[in-house]
Parts: C-alpha cells; structure tokens; sequence
C-alpha cells in the first residue's frame, strides 16, 4: 500500500517531490521546517544531480508556507546566490 505523506499538503510540494524528501530523511512537514530549505536541497542533491533553482523556491515556498512565486525579492536573492555556491 503506497504511503501518503504529510508533506503535500505543504504549498510547492506535488507527490514527486515528497517521495524525494522521503528518500532523504524528511518525512512531515515539521522536518522539513526544522531543516529548512537549503538543507533539504543539498540533501535532494545528493539523489537528484538535477534539482534546480526552482526546486529550491519551491522548498522555501513549502517551509514558509505561500507559494514560491510569492517569495519576497530579498529572500529569492538569497537562494539565488546559495543555488550558485552549491552549483560550483
């Protein structure tokens, strides 16, 4: 029987997505907040060569709990110049 997660009922979050932070250890929503967004991305890294910028707001979006398109422009600088360190 296929488990549902908690985490999908947090804004950004589809079923694809949280089956992957399943896979790396972050199983309710509670866990991802307490993580956070960058931290959840590296850990999606390192089973997802190919997370993106997009991924990374949607994370935020999650932890925030607004839509990624609703993110304010400082904090979209922030993950844009931690996506560009991680990236290298």
């Amino acid at each position: 029987m296929e488990q549902k997660s908690d985490l999908t009922q947090l804004p950004n979050i589809g079923k694809v997505v949280a089956e992957k932070l399943i896979q790396v250890g972050i199983t309710t929503p509670d866990e991802l907040k307490a993580i956070g967004s960058e931290q959840a991305f590296i850990r999606l890294q390192t089973i997802d060569e190919t997370v993106c910028f997009c991924m990374l707001q949607g994370l935020e979006g999650a932890v925030q709990g607004i839509r990624w398109h609703n993110l304010p422009k400082e904090r979209k600088e922030e993950l844009k110049q931690f996506f560009h360190m991680k990236r290298m």
